[in-house]
């Protein structure tokens, strides 16, 4: 049985796969949760084009900024405004719902952001 793992102990319960801890004391989530956020901040926008995850649907991330939240929010709002579509703001990433990369580029390049169309 050097394939079998613990998924279940009636003292603790539910056991997590990959530390083998107690649920309620993972210390896996944490990792997760910090590796997620590998945004680069080194002065350069990244523009990207996303479909995974997103059941098909393109969605625009910009990522990379130096700004406090309330300035992000305010620039979210103009670039949906300019793209004539939706959006939103999460972890510091603005996210414009299709494919507007291009525009997006001009109008950070317009405003004085470095910034370059990241990804494939």
């Amino acid at each position: 049985m050097e394939n079998s793992r613990l998924v279940y102990s009636t003292d603790s319960g539910k056991i997590c796969p990959s530390c083998q801890k107690p649920v309620a004391k993972c210390t896996c989530k944490k990792k997760k949760s910090q590796s997620h956020q590998n945004i680069k901040i080194d002065g350069i926008i990244r523009i990207q084009r996303e479909v995974k995850g997103r059941k098909g649907k393109t969605v625009t991330t910009i990522s990379g900024f130096q700004m406090n939240d309330t300035e992000i929010k305010k620039l979210a709002t103009d670039l949906k405004r300019r793209c004539g579509t939706g959006g939103s703001l999460k972890n510091g990433v603005i996210l414009i719902q299709g494919d507007h990369r291009e525009t997006l580029l001009s109008e950070l390049v317009k405003r004085g952001f470095k910034a370059k169309i990241a990804g494939g």
